[in-house]
């Protein structure tokens, strides 16, 4: 029982959703999905709150009930659910091969099953290379075209995970290992440090009195699924998560140099080594060399500053113009992670959210945020009871009331995510929207539009005078749905014009993505950095908006919920 993790528990409720999904199965699925994002968020693992509470422990997660409780029991005793494995016996497909495939979602996989015996990503690549996906009802050869394109993508980022999904073990690795006797410095340095979206290994850089105690506790961690190497100063591991993650200790002196080094990126370390070759310098994993003689490399201040350069902060090294402005001292000051005043997307349980409003305010609250805009969806998602102009105003009734009960300590104001209709028009009347504080605006639908259409689209829709943001601009999830086509010069362009904030959605999207980040920065446009929460844990994902937003070079000053809750307001487009 103990090799099981969260993640584990939350993919396998998430098939048996789908599964049902296909079935054309009423309420289950949601029921099923809220229950393993619960999972995947919580803090305590499964695992241990079972053993010390059983089958009750299990229900005190959000969303889970007695019945998904006994199924997750029987799945930490045996490794399977018998419903699930009845399930798939109907529909034997290898559901993880799909994710991410533009155009596939669950009633997709059951036709394409049902009419050409696709059991994978593998088959379905190569009947829509045979152009036999077109002859299906439904499909086309836009779908088929969009199939291969998004399968090109998955490839492309195979074997690498998104960042979220990890840093929660990550954190925890982090921390097992900095308690090790004799550890003085801990850095997780790569791809995580640079807060990439998708994450390929764990490199972990440390100094230690002794190292070799260092690496036997790290080799024998119970979550190590293989060990390729085991060395005196290097380890290297698979982790049952299904990453590698390489351990080195390296002496004091070079801690700078060496953090620099596996920090990368690769383009940012080949530019800064041409530079100090330029200047007689050598540079490498053990310091900042003038001949012999080591002259920079205990921490990257003192190597930067022997460049004469300012520091650069890990989400920047991309060479993508960081090294030149470190230079020139022009390096933004990028907001920080404890910046965010207010969030300005999440859902409750008038929609697809687990908790009251009072509930997700006060959540809010608990991390420090001074004020939170409700934003529920619209009647047209009828799936997630979507509200409608009836709903929307005994909504506001309640808002009234946690703002009367937590005066003083948050303020919830009334919002929406109203949904872009096809042709660029809104699922709530105008009436209502002009009452709003705040309007959020958002695609959920019609993905595979043409470029210019959907552009158009979207471009209506932030022209409308009452709409405040467009969230998450591109519909991506990151790992697992691709962006759909669309032109956001185009929007970023309207945006400056219109006064359309445009959003970092920070649940599992990341959208914007960092290159959109820096064009809305250097185009004017701000932003807002919103969690998505539907549950209050979800505010912690506050944290990869931000990182999201500083990989984009965004400053405090470029992001709106930064702002005041009395100056946020005014600067919303309804008040200019």
């Amino acid at each position: 029982m103990g090799e099981v993790r969260n993640a584990d528990v939350a993919h396998i409720l998430r098939e048996i959703a789908v599964f049902l999904e296909m079935q054309g199965v009423a309420f289950k699925p949601r029921a099923f999905e809220k229950a393993a994002i619960s999972i995947e968020n919580a803090t305590e693992h499964i695992v241990e709150l079972y053993e010390k509470r059983g089958l009750k422990g299990l229900q005190e997660i959000p969303g889970v009930g007695a019945s998904i409780a006994e199924k997750i029991e029987e799945f930490l005793k045996t490794g399977k659910i018998g419903f699930h494995e009845e399930l798939k016996k109907k529909v034997p497909v290898d559901l993880n091969s799909f994710t991410g495939i533009e155009g596939v979602g669950p009633k997709s996989i059951l036709k394409l099953y049902q009419k050409l015996k696709i059991h994978n990503v593998e088959e379905l690549e190569k009947a829509a290379e045979g152009g036999k996906i077109r002859e299906i009802g439904g499909f086309g050869a836009k779908t088929e075209e969009n199939i291969l394109k998004s399968i090109t993508a998955a490839k492309g980022s195979s074997g690498r995970m998104p960042l979220q999904s990890i840093m929660p073990e990550v954190h925890a690795l982090e921390e097992r290992l900095r308690n090790i006797k004799g550890v003085e410095q801990l850095t997780i340095a790569g791809s995580i440090r640079r807060r990439k979206e998708m994450v390929g290994d764990i490199d972990i850089l440390a100094v230690a009195k002794d190292p070799e105690i260092v690496m036997e506790y790290f080799v024998t961690m119970p979550n190590v699924a293989r060990v390729y190497a085991q060395g005196p100063t290097k380890s290297a591991v698979r982790l049952a998560l299904g990453l590698d993650a390489d351990l080195r200790v390296v002496p004091k002196e070079s801690y700078g140099a060496a953090l620099n080094y596996f920090t990368g990126s690769k383009d940012h370390n080949v530019a800064l080594r041409q530079i100090a070759i330029k200047k007689k310098l050598k540079l490498n994993e053990y310091g900042l060399f003038k001949g012999k003689k080591q002259i920079a490399g205990e921490t990257e201040e003192e190597l930067y500053a022997a460049f004469g350069m300012d520091y650069i902060e890990p989400e920047l090294r991309e060479n993508s113009g960081e090294l030149e402005a470190a230079t020139n001292h022009t390096l933004p000051n990028l907001i920080g992670y404890k910046d965010l005043k207010g969030d300005l997307q999440m859902h409750t349980n008038w929609t697809d959210g687990r908790e009251s409003v009072e509930t997700m305010a006060k959540g809010a609250a608990a991390r420090g945020l001074q004020y939170i805009a409700i934003t529920d969806h619209t009647k047209r998602l009828a799936m997630m009871r979507g509200l409608d102009e009836k709903r929307v105003r005994a909504q506001w009734k309640e808002i009234e009331e946690a703002n009367k009960k937590l005066r003083g300590t948050i303020t919830v104001l009334k919002g929406t995510e109203c949904d872009i209709l096809k042709d660029g028009s809104l699922d709530l009347s105008d009436e209502v929207l002009a009452k709003m504080d705040v309007v959020g605006v958002s695609v959920h639908s019609y993905f595979n539009l043409p470029r210019e259409a959907q552009t158009e689209r979207i471009i209506r829709a932030i022209r409308n005078p009452h709409v405040d943001i467009l969230f998450h601009p591109t519909g991506r999830i990151v790992g697992r749905r691709p962006p759909y086509d669309v032109d956001m010069e185009k929007i970023i362009k309207v945006a400056k014009e219109t006064g359309t904030i445009l959003e970092v959605d920070s649940f599992e999207r990341l959208d914007l993505k960092d290159e959109y980040v820096r064009k809305c920065v250097q185009a004017g446009v701000k932003i807002a950095i919103d969690s998505d929460a539907h549950i209050p844990a979800h505010f912690g994902f506050l944290e990869y908006g931000i990182a999201q937003a500083r990989r984009g070079w965004a400053t405090a000053k470029d992001v709106v919920n930064t702002l005041s809750l009395d100056k946020m307001l005014r600067s919303l487009k309804k008040s200019r």
